[in-house]
């Protein structure tokens, strides 16, 4: 993930504050293209609406936002139908339209069809929050999770601060139950998973988030929950569903993955789950992933068969940004409409609208569906296409499978490449700041600076070249000695596209406290600050292939720049999509830098014509 948004956050837990809330072949596809109830949610004075959206047979289209009828902001959303035909929505503690300034906890709406979509209510008020929660702290809830068990209701949460403790940041998981989603909702009376500490002082506590709920083939409950700080885990439930029980199970690494999500389908358990930083603004590359095994409790591993919990982690990309409108595309639920077709819910943010009220506030994260295909064996958005943004057919109406083409670099450059064979680099380069590294033994061996390349901190050397114009594909095969499981902060290398120190993407290799990961990350000027984000592709090795894949838009000329990784120099793992502007004057390289300790060796730069 953006290895200083979230990662510093974990080293400072008063952080908190912005978690408020591919194809499925070896190369990932290229992302372009009954009744109403009258129940209401206890303590809210709203009204039940009635279905007069939905014509009888259900409109043929919808567009994204799907939650633009009733609010702005509609965070890590969760789904369940109702005995009484209706869809039932729940979505994170946050003011749902700009301007607002009322917190609705855990607010509720309701569909007939999943894309049109009304208020209710909320499922908790200030006056009948959970009596363990720490109303006098600012306790809030996140990250609701809801299901019928058993003939009821159940909401699993977060509780952000409780009572358990006299210390800050004890965050733990609750439960409600209810007759009718729409309420009314009786907190348990205590924590399902209490607060778990930290290795450090008093207010450090793991990060006990993104409850999810799931019942084995035997009938055993269990309950997914955990986030960056401390890693997913799996837990078995009492017969209530109120309580865990016996240890817990580690199925995703920490410091990589939060908002885990299990589906069963074809002898599979998947876990779905997010990726990088949440809440960067208009540079959130917030993604979901998908691991995969046979038993509930894993291990689970994706397409390339690596696992979701060892140092360089795997996670098989189920949607990213696509270069569209929608980035931080993100916490999932999965919903199967009456057709049986599964629907991917999960919330994402307008790069040109980031913000619930001003810039750098509450990021404003509406609730997005689209199609979930499964294609041999694995989940992907619209074939590989990802978010939309323009008219999609709605539930009911959709048709057969459209797999995104993969994009295929052209041939070599030879004029604008580097194969690093003798003993200095070759023509055409140029230098930001002091040359570094040397050409060596057929490679260019250049040791990881002691600077940076990241918001005000722009110190580090830039190795560059000039990028055509119109499409290219840039290349290179990686090796650096990053080592697994410890603490390297934050030692990275790998190719950038360079329109200034404040404007620019990078593909690395970056160690992430006791991860290594392969991030795309962008920085741009945003309102006057620096806004920076990261999104993440496949899993590195010991040597790591790298690709930026660079098209033109044709509708507003924005460079639309893709990343893509290896780890055998054959099989591509296609990922997100950063924008540049049009204007911007792109160079193309190599960094090498976040600290010292690592040598990186470029085997060679190739670039390629489309």
């Amino acid at each position: 993930m953006g290895a200083r948004v979230v990662q510093r956050m974990i080293a400072t837990l008063a952080g908190l504050t912005c978690l408020l809330a591919a194809a499925p072949a070896a190369e990932a596809a290229d992302p372009r293209p009954g009744p109403a109830s009258d129940a209401v949610p206890a303590g809210s004075s709203a009204s039940p609406s009635s279905p007069s959206a939905a014509s009888p047979g259900g409109p043929r289209t919808y567009t994204n936002p799907v939650s633009r009828s009733f609010s702005d902001t509609f965070a890590d959303p969760a789904i369940v139908r109702g005995e009484d035909g209706w869809w039932y929505a729940f979505g994170t503690s946050d003011p749902l339209r700009e301007g607002e300034g009322t917190r609705h906890y855990l607010p509720v709406s309701r569909s007939r069809n999943l894309v049109d979509w009304t208020y209710v209510g909320d499922a908790f008020t200030e006056r009948n929050l959970p009596a363990w929660a720490d109303t006098a702290a600012g306790a809030s809830l996140w990250a609701p999770d809801i299901r019928r068990v058993d003939g009821e209701y159940r909401l699993y949460y977060v509780v952000t601060q409780t009572t358990v403790t006299p210390e800050p940041n004890d965050n733990a998981i609750g439960m409600a139950t209810a007759p009718t989603p729409a309420g009314p909702w009786t907190d348990s009376g205590a924590p399902v998973v209490e607060p778990r500490r930290g290795a450090g002082a008093s207010g450090d506590f793991k990060w006990t988030f993104d409850p999810s709920h799931a019942v084995d083939t035997d009938g055993t409950e269990y309950l997914v929950y955990g986030s960056y700080y401390g890693g997913i885990f799996i837990t078995r439930l009492d017969p209530t569903g109120r309580k865990a029980v016996g240890e817990p199970t580690m199925i995703a690494i920490d410091n990589k993955f939060e908002g885990g999500y299990l589906v069963r389908r074809g002898g599979y358990w998947y876990l779905f789950a997010s990726s990088a930083d949440c809440c960067a603004g208009p540079t959130t590359g917030y993604s979901v992933y998908a691991g995969r095994s046979r038993s509930i409790t894993g291990p689970y591993t994706d397409r390339e068969g690596v696992s979701l919990t060892t140092s360089r982690a795997g996670g098989t990309i189920v949607i990213a940004p696509n270069g569209n409108r929608w980035v931080g595309t993100g916490h999932n639920a999965v919903v199967t409409d009456p057709a049986g077709q599964d629907w991917l819910v999960y919330h994402a943010i307008d790069r040109d609208d980031p913000y619930l009220d001003e810039p750098f506030g509450v990021n404003e994260r509406p609730m997005l569906i689209d199609r979930l295909d499964w294609i041999g064996g694995w989940p992907t958005v619209r074939g590989g296409a990802w978010a939309s943004e323009d008219p999609q057919p709605a539930p009911g109406r959709t048709g057969p499978v459209k797999v995104a083409p993969t994009p295929r670099p052209g041939p070599v450059d030879r004029r604008r490449s580097d194969e690093f064979d003798g003993t200095q680099l070759g023509s055409g380069w140029s230098w930001v700041r002091a040359p570094q590294g040397e050409v060596t033994g057929g490679a260019l061996r250049w040791p990881t600076q002691d600077a940076e390349l990241n918001r005000e901190n722009n110190t580090a050397s830039v190795l560059l070249r000039e990028a055509p114009k119109g499409d290219w594909t840039a290349e290179t095969r990686l090796r650096i000695d990053l080592g697994t499981d410890t603490v390297r902060n934050y030692q990275q290398a790998g190719l950038v596209a360079y329109a200034g120190d404040d404007l620019y993407t990078k593909l690395v290799h970056v160690a992430i406290w006791n991860t290594r990961q392969t991030e795309f990350g962008k920085e741009m000027p945003y309102e006057g600050r620096i806004a920076y984000g990261g999104t993440i592709v496949g899993p590195p090795a010991e040597e790591t292939w790298l690709r930026l894949v660079h098209r033109v838009d044709r509708r507003n000329g924005e460079h639309e720049l893709r990343a893509a990784t290896s780890r055998d120099g054959r099989n591509w793992i296609y990922g997100g999509v950063w924008t540049l502007p049009a204007d911007a004057d792109l160079r193309v390289g190599l960094i090498s830098l976040g600290g010292a300790g690592a040598t990186a060796e470029f085997d060679y730069f190739r670039l390629h014509h489309r």
